[in-house]
């Protein structure tokens, strides 16, 4: 055995070694689901976990309470291992962030293991606030990964792929001002608010079938009134706006507000935009770095291809922001039947199950041999660096 497989063979023995531990946490966040920011619990599970193997950890990490980041290792290069552990409302761990949270300490715990013989150095982030709010893009920010040379994660869904299809994606709160009056006394006083909102989510819904194939666009009313006897004087909506890059995301952000405006107009009420702070940038995968995954997928007996058409699943993910500042990966590891989508109750319920735990088991193996790869194939690093240096804007 060559010393690349022999490192590889340590790694995936420390993980198994780990199986009752790293199981045990993924279904303890399962079972404990927090919103975005609000993930004190599971920061207190990981990082306790991490420090219990004698890893020194950093808890609220960059300005946020939950964010955390450990270390080990001197060497070169360094690699990151990201988790992410937050839930989604009502329906929990639907999107499977307890997998991925676990199946990140598990690779990180089994490269800690080896770092000082290997010679490269391993940082654990946890990373709060996907589902919305940016963690990562503050983190960025507050320059977490300054000195990171490599980053990864691994996605828990219903296929094993080598990259997620992500696209861009900005975040926004419409709100509507208008008149309040008595709905049946004085009706011709008022200005509905409402007919703004929902005037705009019919104009919204008629742009959908002039907007490319590859965009999205989504969205809630999230106030409506107060009563029904009174005319709304505000209104509210949440929308998503997705498109593949954040060049043709601004413009059919033009083109989304222009419908709206025109439908706060035809109400006779006044309308904000408010975009949030932290849009999600397209993810730019290492090539490299997928090929090195799906080689080490194969040694576990999984398949985890290119994306073609037929075989993806698009979304966005502040992951993206990450992979503009260092080269990164976002593969995605089956742990559902094929027609079992994300952010459903029938997805959460495969997340805390033995089909959601060998995920952890062999994602964190596959990321653990994969950055065994850069780490000591020198050709490996190099190649994820050269093609960084032609594909990052």
């Amino acid at each position: 055995m060559n010393q690349l497989d022999d490192f590889k063979a340590r790694v995936c023995a420390a993980i198994d070694d780990r199986r009752d531990l790293l199981v045990g946490v993924s279904h303890e966040l399962h079972a404990n689901p927090e919103l975005a920011f609000d993930e004190h619990h599971a920061h207190q599970v990981l990082t306790d976990a991490l420090e219990a193997e004698g890893i020194s950890v950093e808890r609220g990490a960059y300005g946020l309470p939950t964010a955390f980041v450990a270390r080990k290792g001197t060497g070169t290069p360094t690699v990151a291992i990201l988790c992410e552990y937050d839930a989604l409302p009502q329906i929990g761990h639907a999107c499977g962030h307890n997998i991925i949270a676990s199946a990140g300490l598990g690779a990180g715990l089994a490269l800690a293991e080896v770092v000082e013989e290997a010679g490269g150095s391993v940082v654990v982030m946890g990373t709060p606030a996907e589902e919305g709010g940016g963690g990562k893009v503050i983190m960025i920010d507050a320059g977490a990964f300054d000195g990171i040379d490599a980053a990864m994660m691994v996605h828990p869904g219903g296929l094993d792929i080598a990259a997620m299809t992500t696209i861009a994606v900005h975040p926004c709160t419409v709100e509507y001002f208008g008149d309040a009056s008595h709905a049946s006394a004085a009706p011709e006083k008022g200005r509905n608010a409402l007919d703004g909102a929902i005037l705009g989510y019919n104009a919204v819904a008629a742009l959908r079938q002039h907007i490319a194939s590859d965009e999205r666009i989504h969205g809630i009313i999230s106030h409506g009134g107060d009563k029904p006897n009174i005319v709304p004087k505000y209104a509210a909506a949440d929308w998503l706006v997705r498109s593949p890059d954040l060049a043709s995301l601004a413009i059919l952000k033009d083109r989304f507000t222009k419908v709206l405006q025109g439908a706060a107009d035809a109400a006779l009420c006044e309308m904000s935009i408010t975009w949030n702070d932290t849009p999600y940038s397209d993810m730019i995968d290492s090539h490299t770095m997928i090929g090195a995954y799906a080689a080490n997928a194969s040694t576990l007996g999984r398949t985890a291809p290119i994306p073609d058409g037929h075989n993806s699943i698009m979304g966005s993910t502040d992951m993206g922001n990450v992979s503009y500042e260092v080269p990164s990966i976002h593969p995605m590891i089956k742990v559902a039947p094929d027609d079992i989508a994300i952010h459903t109750p029938e997805f959460e319920r495969y997340a805390g199950e033995s089909s959601g735990d060998e995920g952890v088991i062999d994602g964190a193996k596959m990321m653990a041999m994969t950055a065994i790869d850069l780490w000591l194939d020198p050709s490996v690093m190099a190649a994820t660096q050269a093609e960084f240096a032609r594909s990052v804007p």
